[in-house]
């Protein structure tokens, strides 16, 4: 039986513990601060990057990992004959996935590559079905149905507590209508098929508490919600409260509170954070 292995890239947030159980294989992507550049993974953990990001002269440059290093990742996991399955962040915020396709193109090994359309956390719900389905002997196309059935049934939402790192990386413009006033501006965005939209914003932080009480209404009208999770980027206190309460609605579930990696960091700035869930 040919077995079937998982790759994805580090804005990939997840448990370490459960990354190595499952042998899923990650590949890090590159900040750079100020000349130097950082490779993204178990050595810049996320608080020590808030704290070199405030420092920085000029906001952080996020870099894809190089082709030839997919390529020998590739080529080694396919050695024993191993089919390969690529799971990356989207296009929207990256050029990951492209990289990887034409490293898959170039592998001696079988490879598939996915954008899943989403990141971090998000991106895991896919990265960690799949790698449950190989690591229980799946074929490709079970896998790869699985990871489709998740994309189409993942919700992202990004609360953003300053648009400043948005706005001067270019993933917002001023010209939107949403800027007219940045300062103290707090918004809440849909995460949909790479674009950010607006659902809801203001002043101050009943913002976010009035759209969590939207977002708890939104969950508890639904009977197959099968995973949570919530990342933030330096501010844990409204991420753990954000925990408690959606714990109270899902007492039995594991819902992790992980800080996001730099290179999502980068584009969403202090006091952000993101809650996305996937249902059945």
């Amino acid at each position: 039986m040919t077995n079937v292995k998982i790759v994805t890239d580090s804005s990939c947030t997840m448990v370490k513990s459960v990354r190595d159980d499952l042998n899923i294989h990650m590949m890090p992507l590159s900040v750079m601060i100020d000349g130097v550049v950082y490779t993204d993974d178990d050595h810049l953990e996320g608080e020590q990057f808030m704290e070199l990001m405030s420092k920085a002269k000029a906001l952080p440059k996020t870099s894809q990992p190089p082709i030839g290093e997919f390529v020998e990742l590739y080529d080694q996991l396919g050695a024993d004959g191993s089919e390969v399955i690529s799971i990356h962040m989207t296009k929207g915020l990256s050029g990951t996935v492209e990289a990887a396709r034409q490293a898959g193109n170039l592998s001696s090994s079988n490879v598939t590559v996915i954008d899943s359309d989403f990141t971090d956390q998000g991106l895991s719900f896919q990265v960690i079905q799949a790698a449950k389905l190989a690591k229980n002997g799946a074929s490709v196309a079970e896998i790869l149905a699985e990871i489709n059935h998740v994309k189409e049934n993942t919700k992202l939402y990004i609360g953003i507590s300053t648009l400043d790192n948005l706005v001067k990386g270019g993933r917002i413009s001023r010209t939107t209508g949403l800027l007219s006033n940045i300062f103290n501006m707090k918004v809440v965005m849909d995460f949909d098929h790479t674009e950010l939209i607006p659902i809801a914003k203001g002043r101050g932080i009943k913002t976010f508490n009035n759209w969590f009480e939207d977002l708890k209404t939104e969950l508890s009208n639904l009977s197959n919600v099968r995973q949570i999770g919530i990342s933030h980027a330096d501010g844990l206190e409204i991420a753990n409260g954000f925990k408690e309460g959606l714990q109270a609605l899902f007492p039995d579930m594991d819902i992790p509170v992980l800080h996001t990696n730099p290179v999502i960091a980068t584009h969403t700035g202090k006091g952000a954070f993101a809650i996305m869930y996937y249902t059945d």
